[in-house]
Formats: C-alpha cells, sequence, structure tokens
C-alpha cells in the first residue's frame, strides 16, 4: 500500500470521515466539524490537504468521499484506535471515557509494530482460559489500593 506521511490532525479527519461515511450515506463539512469539534473553515482546510494527498474527493459545497487509499488509511486508524481502546478497557482496567481518549491520543504515535504486538497479546490473553480469572485478580489488585 502507498504510504502517505500524515500529522495526527490529518489522521482523525481521515477516522473521523471514515467513521462518519459507515454510519451515513454522505459526509459534509458540518458532520466533520461537529465530530471533531472544530471551526468550519479548518475543516475545509484540512480537507483541502487531503485533497492534495489524493485521499478524499470533494467538490466545493458537495460531499466529502474517501478515494480507495483514504478508506483503507482510515479502517486502518479506525481499527488501531478501536484495538488500543479494548487494551485500555479490558486488560488494564481504564475507564472507557478516559481509555477512548487515551487511545486517541496514543494511536499516532505508536509504531505499527508496537500495535501488533498489543493486538498479539490480547490475543493470547483471549485465547488462555486462564484470561477471566487473569482479569479478575488484576481487578481486585486495582480494587485493594495497589493502583498507585
Amino acid at each position: 500500500m502507498k504510504r502517505v506521511k500524515l500529522t495526527p490532525s490529518i489522521e482523525d479527519y481521515v477516522k473521523s470521515i471514515y467513521d462518519i461515511s459507515k454510519k451515513s450515506k454522505v459526509v459534509r463539512v458540518k458532520d466533520l466539524s461537529r465530530s471533531l469539534n472544530v471551526k468550519m473553515p479548518s475543516v475545509v482546510n484540512a480537507v483541502k490537504t487531503l485533497e492534495s494527498k489524493g485521499l478524499v474527493k470533494h467538490e466545493n459545497y458537495g460531499y466529502i468521499e474517501l478515494t480507495h487509499l483514504g478508506e483503507r488509511i482510515g479502517k486502518e486508524l479506525k481499527n488501531k484506535h478501536d484495538i488500543l481502546a479494548e487494551f485500555l478497557i479490558k486488560v488494564l482496567q481504564v475507564d472507557q471515557d478516559i481509555a477512548l481518549k487515551d487511545a486517541c491520543s496514543i494511536e499516532h504515535y505508536l509504531n505499527p509494530k508496537t500495535v501488533d504486538r498489543v493486538v498479539s497479546l490480547l490475543e493470547f490473553l483471549k485465547s488462555n482460559p486462564e484470561y477471566s480469572r487473569w482479569i479478575e485478580q488484576f481487578r481486585l489488585y486495582l480494587r485493594e489500593g495497589k493502583d498507585g
């Protein structure tokens, strides 16, 4: 797959366009503005950047559509976010609201090999018959004040 260098902010736009497009037939500038809690002119500038990188198609005042490459990157980013959130919530027992924000913060900076290791660890833990017991023991450990 073609590699495109993206800033964390632009990654957030791609992921948000991907998310919105999976829930709705169309993606508009105002949808992105609301989703990312940014002003419409910021969205317009970001969409122009995404267009110049070949990640979206957009006509003035029209819908925003991911290209094939944009779709693949959006799916990759969403998957990375979901894996990190699951790890934080299910393994580390972090509160869901905090975990979702943290996953958003760290997803941009992890090497893909590190994400692969997190995936492998989750798969290993889930395939282990002791997983539920291990998680419950960790939960008790945290409840007893060992959470630092």
